[in-house]
């Protein structure tokens, strides 16, 4: 029998001390030709995405076919969002409707279409500049995949060892009162599956399960043209104690470690990143040898909660953090993904409040990533199935997603939230989108400048610069919902050159207050706005006046 224990001597010897956040590397700008400098990534279910075939299950084809209005490959136009890479929900072979149990890991789920379907899709985003990142789901695989279900029936299996066996139940709970052992079906023992029975978990312990992960990253790469991967769940790799510890195991930075290390061997500029569902101390963990990047939770909080409660008192601290310690592309800020309540609806409903999230979300750094239909406000709240419900595209029964039965029923404001009636209204959040991922990438302050934190004179007021050498950027914002007057900023210590500044719009609206700096380089009591309505928000490019 296999029992949950440290991993074997070998893989222990590959471990390294744990690295404190001071062994990241620090945090510098990205090189100028890296292709996330400024990126913004877009993240997409497929089967909810666009369906070409009208059988109401969204695919590859349809997917390809709506490539243009993520990037249509022309930097100077502005009718698609910009976006310079997709993230692609599982997209292998799987029981569920979800594809987080994979059956198998060669082969593009069939409701999708083909593994040629995907090297058609791959070719045609790369022909638009953009690179293609599909979910790759490491930490289990389906009770439905032919080597789990010989492990289950025969003792002797070569893939025993693949999976993790007790002979009798532990009586072991998870950290929040949960049970990861499954009773099996055939005879009295039983698996371990984190999440639920239908997806036992990996053994990590067994040489031969680490050398499938790097096998099936290898055909993603070399076979199917795959840019990268997002990896599901990492910190729940390996367990320890029969359970009772279940994340953050030594053990599992070396796994990350060995693996990121593969994929960088087989194509170099391979772009990783992963799920650590946590606090950014314990997303530093993680750091700097394993993956390129992991989303930063933490900070993704803090723009939603700010924007919901009005205040940006808690707003900055998590992304002043992780800029010390990390470089900007290495960590991926994002307002909502597929397993939360759609922004717009943990906003209340409120768009004015989705436009101002979406404002910080682009204009603060790291490497933003958008789940799709939240750039047009769409809802959704739990069961995960509502999360993750079709695109709306138009008002035409369908949602334009199909012209068939859709596999999940549309929400209710599908023929008033899409993307044909905010396309033609220059103020819709779809068109905000739009000019915040574009602009991130052609300003040098937005795409990699620093963050300088400014304190307002009202706790309601988000403020703070973007800058890159000479170059500045200043992101105001009112959260609240009340109008401020005379709103006044200042910086702690030098920021800019003594001089005068203008402020230029970049959202097409009025020009801000000229700015004064004195010798000292502090911004000192600076009014751009005399009056900032509620959840109004302003993006200044600084220029410093020639004398």
């Amino acid at each position: 029998m296999v029992l949950l224990r440290p991993l074997l001597t070998t893989v222990a010897a590959a471990l390294v001390a744990t690295p404190t956040p001071a062994l990241a590397q620090g945090a510098g700008a990205s090189a100028p030709d890296d292709w996330r400098r400024g990126a913004v990534c877009y993240e997409i279910f497929v089967r909810s995405f666009f369906d070409s075939d009208g059988d109401g299950i969204g695919d590859l084809n349809g997917l390809a076919a709506k490539l243009d209005y993520i990037n249509d490959g022309n930097p100077d136009t502005r009718n698609d969002l910009g976006a310079r890479c997709i993230w692609l929900m599982p997209v292998a072979q799987s029981p569920s409707y979800h594809g987080y149990d994979v059956t198998d890991y060669y082969r593009i789920e069939r409701d999708y279409g083909t593994n040629d379907d995907f090297k058609r899709l791959v070719a045609e985003a790369h022909r638009r500049g953009m690179r293609v990142l599909v979910d790759l789901v490491l930490n289990h695989a389906s009770s439905e995949h032919p080597h789990f279900k010989d492990a289950l029936l025969n003792p002797g299996s070569p893939y025993r060892d693949w999976f993790i066996w007790l002979p009798a139940h532990p009586g072991v709970k998870n950290p929040w009162g949960g049970d990861n052992w499954h009773r099996s079906p055939v005879r009295e023992e039983y698996y371990y599956g984190f999440f639920w029975g239908g997806m036992p978990d990996l053994n990590y312990e067994t040489p031969a399960v680490r050398e499938e992960a790097k096998k099936i990253a290898t055909f993603w790469l070399e076979e199917l043209g795959a840019d990268g991967f997002r990896l599901d769940a990492v910190k729940h790799l390996v367990e320890q104690e029969q359970g009772r510890i279940v994340e953050h195991v030594p053990a599992t930075h070396a796994i990350l470690r060995e693996f990121a290390a593969h994929v960088h061997g087989v194509a170099a500029d391979a772009f990783t990143i992963g799920e650590v569902w946590d606090s950014i101390g314990a997303m530093l963990l993680y750091y700097p040898d394993q993956l390129d990047a992991y989303f930063a939770f933490e900070a993704s909080d803090a723009i939603v909660e700010s924007v919901r409660s009005g205040s940006a008192q808690g707003l900055l601290g998590p992304f002043l953090r992780l800029q010390r310690e990390l470089p900007a592309e290495r960590w991926a800020p994002f307002l909502k993904n597929h397993d939360q309540t759609r922004t717009l609806t943990a906003l209340g409903g409120d768009a004015a409040k989705a436009k101002v999230a979406a404002t910080l979300l682009l204009t603060l750094p790291g490497l933003p990533f958008v789940y799709y239909g939240e750039e047009i406000g769409m809802t959704g709240d739990k069961p995960d199935p509502r999360l993750r419900t079709p695109m709306q595209w138009d008002p035409r029964r369908g949602a334009g997603f199909t012209e068939g039965l859709a596999w999940e029923p549309l929400q209710p404001d599908s023929l008033t939230t899409n993307v044909a009636l905010q396309d033609a209204d220059p103020a819709s959040l779809l068109n905000r989108y739009r000019r915040l991922i574009h602009l991130r990438a052609a300003n040098a302050a937005l795409a990699a400048g620093a963050l300088i934190a400014l304190t307002a004179s009202d706790d309601a007021v988000a403020a703070y610069l973007r800058r890159d050498g000479a170059r500045a950027v200043l992101v105001v914002a009112n959260l609240g919902t009340a109008p401020i007057v005379n709103a006044q900023l200042t910086s702690p210590d030098e920021v800019l050159s003594a001089g005068r500044y203008t402020a230029t719009s970049l959202l097409d609206g009025p020009a801000g207050a000229p700015l004064q700096v004195g010798r000292g380089g502090r911004i000192q009591a600076y009014v751009p706005v005399v009056s900032l309505q509620p959840l109004e928000s302003h993006v200044f490019e600084l220029t410093k006046e020639r004398r």
